[in-house]
């Protein structure tokens, strides 16, 4: 069964047009700029993919995007090395004039003064690193998905509860806050109370993390605010965890049914990924952090390739056509 969000469950749309400014690109990496003459200041990527210009260099353009950062490995470089001057000079520059927004030259490799000539012309940087070639396109690829993912902000508490990304949402003052607290005493990590961004770094993941004037604050009505990692220490909070399960607290409804088997499971789906989730109705007497932890468990079991609902049924119907007999079961 799949579930929107609810109004209560999230308080912006996805948003789009997210940049990354080049400068954050060269302190994470630590990137030697060599053309200090170029602004580095203003310069932003829009593109998480990367290109490897070896048939741009070779002449062909047909599905070139100019977004993209222009990686420069030992192939680009070894094809230039081979050719004339005067060659090497127009290739280069069909490059440049797109004006891509840098270059980046892996393995120390050399410059060729063309290489300088145009990217001051052209007001494009180029930078450079030790690091091999595919490893460094590996790691800025995976770091500029989840800098460049779509996100959605959404109300709720996120922890992680054996190992397991549980989001708890509901109405505001049900309980969010109160079963997080709970489950942090029992020694599961805290990521993000009230507002958790959510990003889709991939068809099947979700990163939720907190903004950072908030991070690892808790509020708690009739109390106030808490820093969980000064109360708690460091074992207690995690800066980022994959969504995986989403707890939906409700007030008791005497009226409705509920599910008491799990069977078909339920889905709620953010930014077009599905995320299995449970609707726990609230009333005294319920301890919402143990709900949680079994759900959790729950969770893992099922990754793991264990239902029980499917072995509860499987053994229902074995015993009723003959083939399981009561002592079995025990």
């Amino acid at each position: 069964m799949m579930n929107g969000l609810q109004a209560s469950g999230a308080f912006n749309t996805p948003g789009t047009g997210y940049t990354v400014p080049l400068t954050t690109v060269i302190q994470e990496y630590k990137l030697e700029l060599l053309t200090p003459k170029v602004d580095v200041e203003t310069k932003v990527l829009t593109q998480a993919n990367i290109n490897r210009p070896a048939l741009q260099l070779a002449g062909f353009f047909d599905y070139f995007d100019p977004a993209r950062l222009q990686i420069v490995g030992m192939v680009e470089h070894t094809y230039l090395q081979s050719l004339d001057a005067e060659e090497r000079q127009e290739n280069l520059r069909r490059i440049f004039q797109h004006r891509i927004p840098a270059v980046i030259v892996c393995r120390a490799l050399e410059i060729f003064p063309e290489m300088m000539e145009y990217a001051e012309r052209y007001d494009v940087p180029i930078l450079a690193t030790d690091s091999a070639t595919t490893d460094f396109i590996s790691e800025i690829i995976r770091w500029m998905k989840v800098q460049l993912a779509p996100r959605i902000t959404m109300h709720g508490c996120l922890l992680d509860v054996y190992g397991v990304g549980t989001l708890i949402i509901g109405e505001s003052g049900i309980g969010k806050s109160e079963t997080a607290l709970e489950l942090i005493k029992r020694g599961h990590r805290f990521i993000a109370d009230d507002a958790v961004e959510v990003r889709r770094v991939s068809a099947e993941t979700l990163i939720g993390s907190c903004p950072a004037n908030i991070r690892y604050f808790l509020e708690l009505r009739g109390i106030g605010i808490i820093d969980i990692l000064q109360m708690f220490g460091v074992q207690s909070i995690k800066p980022t965890q994959a969504v995986e399960l989403i707890i939906s607290l409700e007030l008791w409804d005497p009226n409705r049914i509920y599910d008491r088997i799990g069977q078909p499971e339920e889905f709620t789906e953010i930014l077009g990924n599905k995320v299995n989730s449970h609707s726990i109705p609230i009333r005294p007497g319920r301890s919402l952090a143990i709900l949680c932890e079994s759900a959790a468990i729950n969770h893992r079991q099922k990754k793991m390739g264990y239902n029980a609902a499917d072995a509860l049924t499987e053994r229902v119907m074995k015993q009723a056509t003959g083939g399981l007999k009561i002592h079995d079961t025990y």
